[in-house]
């Protein structure tokens, strides 16, 4: 395969001004945390985005896109209390976000949709800040107080307090599903000092951090202030007041508070007095964390730095514990703005971000330890697009479209398995540019049609743009005219088919809708689009029931995240975040002499997900009257109910390319069907007969490969399970975000299906390889050959097997220099460690506290250090090194998923060599005679990756499927090319004043 390196391609990040988990830390969880848990970052351009944790794993789900002039200045969640159903079972509350940001509105955010749901604005300034009211504990049944005699309850919904720019604070309520104005808990002062930081020391007294030096208690009910905590006057030679950045409260009610001095200021939770100050920054403290124990706190500030607070015991009996600066850190390289931390018993994490643009995950109770993680700054979904016939590579971000063509390599192949680096600046020339008009961002772009259109989507509408070649190799635009219905149908996902005939379309309410446009006779004329859109109905899903006390997220698990289209354009599959998989097939020949219809009765009866009786009756009625376009019709595949549910949502749906291109049935002469007396709508039943294998990568990266058709695993993924794959693929922690086909035979004339077993017993040879490829690594696995097996008793001869598994009865020693010499340098960088329990525990999915991998115990230079050595015998012949912190269970930070996910992994092996066979067995002998490719191989050299898509190689123009190697551009974004403002420089930071910082 051969590589571009384009760092050209523009996609600014944008800074992180907020970040707010779903649930509250709880001690007393046994789990992770619960299955509903998320968490939300807003940017500066508007963009929110939700990811979540996975057991470690860090899925980044969606993004909510915003638009010109919008930011997202704070966030919150609240969880509604459940309720009773008919049945008397419990139901879940609904868990909901919201937002402020440069504007005196709340919103609250859709999380099926994307979009705003409500806002709330009031007469009050520009807000500041926000806080969600805690939960009142489920095992009480009322909250009541006393006033003037008079007792008054409580509601059980979490309010919301917000803080305005006019020095005023008001009191939102949640209520009933809703969110209006509660009351107003201080009018603006005279002086009006802006309200910079707020938040609730319990569910009735409300902390607020101001911009003239003062601290404010406020008592919800009675709306009176409690107490003014004044800091005093600034420092000499700076501003008179100092900025009260960040409030927080510990379990206990002690006040934290975080200023512009750089300094973190500790007060007593009854009496309201000073109990102690740290100035541990060099510059302002922007925000604050504190643990669930109440006993770590951490905080950030303009300096990047990540400062460490811990309670520590007095030096003498009955002393007071007072706390102390522990441990400072520099995660990020810019200032850190936003902090949220969530513990459970086996969860306990810290989230930072700022002005560098990405998140960083920090351990809390294994804090050095654990290794920090970070985030991807970039998006998960690659928004770039490639014509690979003409060259041309599309790319987007906010409410601009850039297309660039980029020339081809002479040698447009590589040898097996190696990758052959182009130019680092490749030919490159920008031939359009597309900027739209109004508000709302590009949520996704596609180019159809061999390059002659180009499709953008917003939440509210769809434009298309004709492309045409100039003299001077560049491209003209012109808006194509749509119908009024299709312009105003906007859309959060588009793809074309691979023949450009079909485009489908994920509206905002998660409905697959299809639009037919049909290609013109000659260049110049303009391609017809038919007015009505096809709308595809999903198969309707039980929800599965969850404990009432971690909140529903309604309709969020359905949100379709992913779609694929077949090499031949007939098989249709999107996949949502639940992990379900819906299929649908096109029946029937094209027969392009019949007219299009104009009306189409299923656009009346377009339904949702969630259908009841009476849309599964429709369903059925358009089935039996489809709605015929050139004697074709979209129907649910037959056996799409037999796929199972993943075990994750998918990261990547793919079908694998044909490997020699097949005749699509396409009748030109009128022969069709005729409508009888018995058959007045006939149409065809011609099913696909194209390539129908699906391959799938989920968010815990587990592969599977589906027969669609066949509605069954194939044979290849029955052979090959999650198991058997590389124990430095299955260790990679960033999440995979695309992939690339390599597919090519030499076999004459093979049939769409036929595996590379069948093809290599014909005397000729295949290459199936898929290239998959995450934010900073890139994989090459050869589907051609079974990986292989690592369990007990497992025949691990292959090429391709780790060195590990390789020499697994050589001496230490002699074990890591073969993996060295063998694996690239950036896979054998797999920590030894004394413990290899402890390792297991930290190297994967769901291991570890939800942060980084374990730090090796020799690099743990504190203390006494976490090993040691135990001597056996007068001349030490049996000295052994054991882990301190070691202990018994196997079972460590498991939940009952994980037990029963090792419990599949530990199967017999017996049962995979079965599967295998004995033949294919002797045909892997046979092949290893001679020589052979490998069977993977990655390497971390590209780095961070934007996205990755074929532009050229082989005989057909880099579609996947050719004789020589494909050819693709590899786009970077390193953030060392991103133009960020500049940072505070301290004490001898001599690059930050070569970086022009403050």
């Amino acid at each position: 395969m051969d590589v571009h390196r384009c760092r050209f391609v523009p996609f600014p990040p944008s800074a992180i001004n907020a970040l707010a988990f779903s649930h509250s830390s709880s001690l007393t969880t046994s789990s992770k945390g619960p299955p509903t848990l998320r968490l939300a970052i807003g940017k500066a351009n508007g963009d929110l985005e939700v990811w979540n944790p996975l057991r470690g794993a860090w899925h980044q789900e969606t993004i909510f896109r915003g638009g010109k002039d919008r930011s997202i200045e704070g966030l919150a969640w609240t969880q509604d209390p459940e309720e009773e159903d008919k049945n008397g079972f419990k139901v879940a509350g609904r868990v909901r976000l919201f937002s402020i940001g440069y504007s005196s509105s709340v919103t609250e955010w859709d999380l099926a949709t994307g979009r705003p749901l409500r806002h709330a604005s009031g007469n009050y300034g520009e807000l500041w800040c926000m806080a969600a009211q805690p939960r009142l504990q489920p095992a009480l049944n009322e909250d009541t107080m006393t006033i003037n005699g008079v007792e008054m309850g409580v509601t059980r919904y979490q309010s919301l307090v917000v803080g305005c720019a006019d020095g005023s604070i008001v009191l939102l309520s949640t209520a009933d599903g809703d969110l209006q104005f509660q009351r107003t808990l201080t009018r603006p002062p005279k002086k009006k000092a802006r309200v910079l930081s707020i938040a609730w020391q319990d569910r009735h007294f409300v902390i607020a951090g101001h911009a003239d030096s003062t601290i404010r208690v406020f008592d919800t009910q009675n709306r009176q202030q409690l107490r003014s905590m004044s800091l005093g006057a600034g420092p000499q030679g700076g501003p008179k007041e100092i900025l009260v950045w960040s409030v927080k409260c510990t379990a206990d009610g002690t006040i934290v508070t975080g200023d512009s001095t750089g300094t973190v200021s500790f007060w007593d939770a009854k009496t309201y007095s000073r109990l102690q100050r740290i100035t541990s920054h060099k510059a302002d403290i922007l925000d604050l964390a504190i643990s669930a124990s109440g006993e770590t706190v951490f905080s950030g500030g303009m300096d990047r730095r990540t400062t460490l607070y811990r309670q520590m015991a007095g030096s003498k009996p009955g002393e007071k514990r007072r706390w102390a600066e522990v441990a400072h850190q520099r995660f990020h390289s810019h200032d850190v703005k936003a902090m949220a931390v969530f513990e459970t018993k086996k969860t306990s994490i810290l989230a930072s971000g700022g002005l560098d643009t990405t998140p960083i995950i920090v351990p809390i109770r294994e804090f050095g330890r654990e290794h920090h993680r970070t985030l991807s700054s970039l998006p998960q979904q690659p928004p770039i697009r490639s014509v690979p016939k003409k060259g041309l590579l599309v790319s987007w971000w906010d409410r601009e479209v850039s297309i660039w063509r980029i020339l081809r390599s002479k040698n447009s192949h590589a040898a097996a398995g190696v990758l052959e680096g182009l130019p680092h600046a490749p030919d490159k020339k920008l031939v359009a540019k597309v900027l739209l008009q109004g508000e709302e961002s590009i949520t996704s772009a596609d180019v159809l049609q061999g390059g002659s259109l180009l499709v953008v989507s917003t939440l509210s509408e769809i434009k298309i743009f004709r492309l045409r070649e100039k003299l001077d190799n560049t491209m003209s635009l012109r808006k194509a005219d749509l119908p009024d219905k299709l312009a105003k149908v906007g859309a959060k996902a588009i793809q074309a088919s691979p023949d450009g005939k079909w485009l489908v379309l994920t509206t905002t309410n998660n409905k697959v809708q299809l639009l037919r446009i049909s290609k013109p006779e000659s260049p110049k004329k303009v391609p017809r689009f038919l007015p009505q859109l096809i709308n595809l109905r999903r198969l309707p899903r039980k929800a599965a029931r969850s404990n009432y006390l971690h909140g529903s997220l309604g309709a969020y698990d359905r949100s379709i995240s992913r779609t694929a289209f077949s090499a031949d354009s007939r098989i249709l599959v999107v996949g949502d975040l639940a992990g379900y998989l819906d299929t649908w097939v096109l029946e029937g020949n094209e027969d392009l002499s019949q007219d299009p219809p104009v009306t189409s009765p299923d656009n009346r009866r377009c339904s949702s997900s969630s259908s009841s009786s009476s849309s599964s009756s429709s369903a059925s009625d358009s089935e039996a009257h489809p709605t015929l376009i050139y004697a074709q019709h979209w129907r649910r595949n037959p056996t799409a109910r037999a796929i199972p549910k993943l075990p994750s949502a998918p990261l990547i749906v793919s079908f694998r390319p044909a490997a020699l291109s097949t005749p699509s049935n396409v009748l030109t002469n009128g022969t069709t069907l005729h409508p009888t007396r018995h058959t007045p709508h006939p149409h065809s039943h011609h099913l696909p007969r194209g390539e129908a294998r699906l391959f799938v990568l989920t968010a815990e990266h587990q592969i599977y490969e589906f027969d669609i058709l066949a509605g069954k695993i194939t044979d290849w993924s029955r052979r090959n399970p999650t198991s058997t794959l590389p124990p430095d693929f299955r260790a990679i922690r960033d999440r995979a975000m695309g992939c690339v086909w390599d597919i090519a035979t030499s076999s004459p004339s093979p049939p769409p299906s036929t595996s590379s077993t069948a093809v290599a017993a014909a005397g000729g040879s295949a290459r199936e390889r898929i290239w998959l490829y995450g934010s900073a690594w890139l994989w090459m696995f050869d589907l051609s050959q079974d990986f292989p097996d690592r369990r007990p008793n497992g025949d691990a001869t292959s090429e391709g097997d780790d060195a590990e598994q390789q020499q697994q009865h050589t001496p230490q020693h002699k074990k890591r220099k073969r993996r060295e010499e063998e694996m690239p340098p950036p896979l054998a960088r797999i920590e030894d460690s004394p413990s290899k329990k402890k390792n297991k525990r930290s190297a994967g999915t769901g291991k570890g506290s939800g942060a980084g991998g374990a730090v090796p115990a020799h690099e743990l230079n504190a203390g006494i250090g976490r090993s040691m050595r135990r001597t056996v015998g007068p001349a030490g012949e049996e000295a052994r090194i054991f882990a301190l912190d070691d202990d018994d269970d196997d079972d460590w930070g498991a939940t009952d998923e994980e037990e029963e996910e090792d419990v599949a992994l530990s199967s017999s092996s017996a049962l995979l060599r079965l599967r295998r066979g004995a033949e294919h067995a002797g045909e892997k002998k046979e092949q290893r005679k001679g020589e052979k490719s490998k069977s993977y191989w990655g390497t971390y050299k590209y780095r961070p990756i934007l996205g990755i898509v074929p532009i050229g190689g082989g005989d057909d123009g880099g579609n996947g499927s050719s004789s020589s190697g494909v050819e693709v551009a590899l786009v970077e974004r390193p953030m060392f090319e991103v133009d960020l403002p500049g940072r505070y420089a301290g004490d001898q930071e001599w690059e930050g004043r070569k970086d022009g910082g403050m």
